[in-house]
C-alpha cells in the first residue's frame, strides 16, 4: 500500500467535497426533465450528420435516432441512408418545431458559430445536449450555455473526448500526489491548423450548390454570398467550398482556429489537474500572417492564471502550427522522447490491470524509436516534469528513467464509462457527465478568449466576472456577438 503523503492528504481532503462521484466540478445529480430509467432508450436528434456529426451519431446508436438535420444533404448522405425512415431537415429550427415532442436529447455537431443557438434552444425545450468543442465561438455564448444547463437542469457534455480518458485522471492524480511538485508552467502545442489560414483575400462569389442550404449554414451571422473553392492548379474550382464544409475553422467569423479545435483536447488534463479558473490575462507573443479575415498561420499565446487553493499561479503557453515540441526542458538527454508511450501503455505491457488498487510499473521503459511530437502538453513542476499527448493518453514522467518501478498514487477520481456513454448515462438520471457544461463552459471561455487576443497587439487584462477586457476597450466587441434576426439567444 502506498503511504499517504501530507500533500496527498491535503488534496484528498480538498477534493472530497469538490468532486462528486461521477463528475468533476459539477452539481449533484437531479431527476431532470426528460428523465428515463437506465433500461429505456433515449430518442436522440442530431444537428449535423456529416463529418464529425456522423461519428457522434454512430457513437450513440445504442439509443433511438429519431430526427436528423444537416444543411448539406450530399455530405450527410451516408447517415441519411443509414436512417432512411427518420425525418430529415436542413434547418434545426424547423426540426424543433415539428419534432420536439418526440425528442429527449440533441447532438450538436455544427460549425462553431451555430453551437450556441442550437444548444440553447434545445435546452429551452428541456432536451439534454451533447455539443462539440469548443462549447461556443465567443465568451458570452459559453457563459449563456453554462447558465442555461444549470437553469433547465438538463444533462450536458462537450465533445472533448480526452477528458473522459484514463490519462486525464492519471495526470491529475500524479500531480496531486506531489510527484512533480508545484506546477508553475504548462506548454501545450499542436500541428493545427491543417486548413488554410493567414490570408485576407477571397475568390469571387459563386452559385450555391443545390445540395446546400447556405442561409441555414450561416445561421446567426449576417448574410454573405457563397464562395466556392479557390482556383486550383488545373484552373478549375475545388469541389469543396471556400469556407464550407471544413475550412470555416480558420475564419474569424465562423471558427476558433487551432485553439478551439485542439486546446479543449490538449489542455483538458491541465484544466482538471491544475484546477484552472479564469485567467487574469492573455497575450499573443508571436503571430505569423495576422489579418482581419482569418486566424494567423501560426501563433504563440501566453495565459496567466492566478493562485488556486493549494496551488501557485501558473503560466500556460499555447503554440500552433508545430511539427515538433516547442520547448525542451533543461537536464534531458538529446534522445529523450517528450511525447511517447505513457502510463497506460506501460500498464498494458507490464500485464498490470487498471483496477482500483495502486499499480507498480516494474518494467523499464525503453523507447524503440522517436515518435511524432506534433501534439502534446508539458507540465513543469518544482520537482519534476510530466507530459501528456493530444488526448492525455500518454501520461509520463520525464526523464523516462523515473517511470521504472514507478507506483501510481491512490485513485481519487472515478473513471468514465466512455465519453458518449457518460452523457447517455447522465441523460437517464445518472451522475453528471465529466465534461458537462458546468465544467466545459468555463474551460471554453478562456480558450476562446485567446481568439480575441489574436486580433490585438499587447496583453488583454481580463475581468471574468463581468466578461470584460479592462485595458483594451475595443476588444470587448468580440466578447459578445451580434445575431441576425430570428437567430438570437
Amino acid at each position: 500500500m502506498i503511504p499517504c503523503t501530507r500533500r496527498m492528504f491535503f488534496f484528498g481532503s480538498l477534493l472530497a467535497g469538490a468532486v462528486p462521484p461521477g463528475g468533476f466540478g459539477s452539481v449533484p445529480s437531479l431527476r431532470r426533465l426528460g428523465y428515463k430509467s437506465p433500461n429505456e432508450k433515449l430518442n436522440i436528434a442530431a444537428i449535423g450528420a456529416g463529418g464529425r456529426g456522423a461519428s457522434n451519431i454512430r457513437a450513440c446508436m445504442t439509443e433511438n435516432i429519431v430526427a436528423l438535420c444537416d444543411v448539406d444533404w450530399e455530405r450527410a448522405a451516408p447517415i441519411f441512408k443509414q436512417f432512411e425512415n427518420v425525418p430529415k431537415y436542413t434547418d434545426f429550427r424547423r426540426m424543433f418545431d415539428k419534432e420536439h415532442q418526440n425528442i429527449d436529447a440533441v447532438i450538436v455537431s455544427t460549425p462553431d458559430h451555430t453551437h450556441a443557438c442550437a444548444s440553447l434552444w434545445a435546452m429551452q425545450l428541456g432536451k439534454h445536449v451533447y455539443c462539440e468543442k469548443p462549447l461556443a465561438r465567443t465568451v458570452y455564448e459559453c457563459r449563456r450555455l453554462t447558465e442555461a444547463a444549470a437553469y433547465y437542469r438538463v444533462a450536458t457534455q462537450m465533445g472533448n473526448q480526452g477528458y473522459s480518458n484514463e490519462g486525464t485522471r492519471l495526470a491529475a492524480e500524479i500531480i496531486w500526489s506531489g510527484e512533480i511538485g508545484d506546477v508553475t508552467e504548462v506548454h501545450a502545442w499542436t500541428n493545427r491548423p491543417i486548413w488554410p489560414q493567414g490570408f485576407d483575400k477571397t475568390p469571387p462569389p459563386s452559385p450555391v450548390p443545390k445540395n446546400l442550404d447556405w442561409d441555414a449554414w450561416l445561421g446567426p451571422l449576417p448574410y454573405r454570398p457563397y464562395i466556392g473553392g479557390e482556383e486550383g492548379a488545373e484552373g478549375r474550382r475545388r469541389e469543396q467550398g471556400f469556407i464550407h464544409p471544413f475550412s470555416w475553422r480558420g475564419f474569424l467569423d465562423f471558427g476558433t482556429g487551432s485553439l478551439g479545435d485542439m486546446a479543449c483536447h490538449i489542455l483538458g488534463a491541465a484544466y482538471l489537474a491544475l484546477r484552472l479558473t479564469a485567467p487574469t490575462s492573455v497575450e499573443v507573443l508571436e503571430a505569423e500572417g495576422k489579418n482581419s479575415l482569418t486566424f494567423p498561420k501560426s501563433c504563440k499565446i501566453r495565459y496567466q492564471f492566478p493562485a488556486r487553493p493549494g496551488m501557485p499561479p501558473v503560466t500556460v503557453y499555447w503554440y500552433d502550427a508545430r511539427r515538433d515540441e516547442p520547448i525542451r526542458p533543461e537536464g534531458l538527454s538529446p534522445d529523450e522522447i517528450l511525447v511517447g508511450p505513457g502510463v497506460e501503455k506501460l500498464l498494458q505491457e507490464c500485464g498490470v490491470g487498471t483496477g482500483l488498487k495502486p499499480q507498480s510499473l516494474a518494467k523499464p521503459w525503453i523507447p524503440e524509436k522517436r515518435p511524432s511530437q506534433a501534439n502534446g502538453a508539458l507540465f513543469i513542476g518544482t520537482k519534476g516534469i510530466l507530459v501528456t499527448d493530444t488526448y492525455a493518453n500518454s501520461v509520463r514522467l520525464l526523464p523516462s528513467s523515473r517511470m521504472e518501478g514507478y507506483q501510481l498514487p491512490p485513485r481519487l477520481l472515478t473513471r468514465s464509462p466512455g465519453h458518449h456513454r457518460d452523457w447517455i448515462r447522465a441523460c437517464k438520471g445518472g451522475e453528471p457527465a465529466c465534461s458537462n457544461f458546468s465544467v466545459a463552459g468555463p474551460f471554453s471561455e478562456w480558450v476562446v478568449l485567446g481568439c480575441v487576443a489574436l486580433r490585438f497587439e499587447g496583453k488583454l487584462e481580463w475581468d471574468a466576472r463581468n466578461m470584460r477586457v479592462t485595458n483594451i476597450k475595443e476588444a470587448n466587441q468580440y466578447i459578445r456577438p451580434r445575431f441576425r434576426k430570428g437567430w438570437g439567444l
